[in-house]
């Protein structure tokens, strides 16, 4: 295991970019600051199929990335005023947006971060924040199979409310299962195109009225 070095990483150093939005080389693991391999994880499988397992420095829950999911990432400079909710709200709002210019629908805010779709889990999201920055990132979950994440993911130590104990072949979905017929890297240029937007319109995302 090794600490988190995946792309978005960089905007905590680049402050020439606001936002990433990518997709993962191949398949990844990766820990949330307070979980543990041998908790979260079906580590048998995971070695046999030699997942690469990381640890991030936000919090939340363990996740797994892989080419079917879709990374948004936005980083805030200075974010002495900004509360975690405001962030989550204003972005996933966002991504909901560029999601329903895309066709897709039935999506709504779950959970304290999480977007779904017909009550099951589409998008999760954290947060890492230093004295510097403040890092928002998410899994957006265009056509991985919820079998995947089952065969490596145990049930996870907390769950949102709206999961009712459902295991994850149940709780999760995808665009792809939903019909949703554009590509990723499709999808991945529309977001970044309503990102962009909203950035110049709100100067960095976060509106004035949501600043403490």
């Amino acid at each position: 295991m090794t600490d988190y070095n995946l792309p978005d990483i960089l905007l905590l150093v680049d402050k020439t970019k606001r936002f990433l939005i990518w997709i993962p080389d191949k398949s990844y693991i990766v820990l949330g600051a307070s979980n543990k391999a041998e908790d979260a994880l079906f580590l048998e499988k995971v070695k046999q199929d030699d997942i690469t397992v990381l640890k991030r420095p936000s919090g939340g829950q363990t996740v797994m990335l892989t080419p079917n999911n879709l990374i948004i990432s936005v980083v805030f400079f200075q974010p002495d005023n900004l509360h975690p909710k405001v962030v989550f709200n204003q972005i996933n709002s966002l991504i909901i947006e560029s999601l329903e210019r895309a066709g897709v629908k039935n999506l709504a805010m779950r959970g304290i971060s999480d977007i779904a779709i017909d009550g099951k889990k589409i998008l999760g999201s954290s947060i890492y924040r230093s004295k510097e920055a403040l890092l928002y990132h998410s899994v957006l979950n265009f056509g991985e199979p919820a079998s995947t994440f089952e065969k490596y993911l145990k049930y996870p130590s907390k769950e949102p409310d709206y999961r009712e104990g459902r295991k994850h072949s149940e709780f999760v979905t995808s665009l792809k299962e939903k019909g949703f017929s554009q590509t990723n890297n499709q999808l991945a240029d529309f977001i970044s195109q309503r990102f962009e937007l909203a950035s110049l319109q709100s100067d960095g995302f976060i509106k004035s009225e949501a600043l403490f």
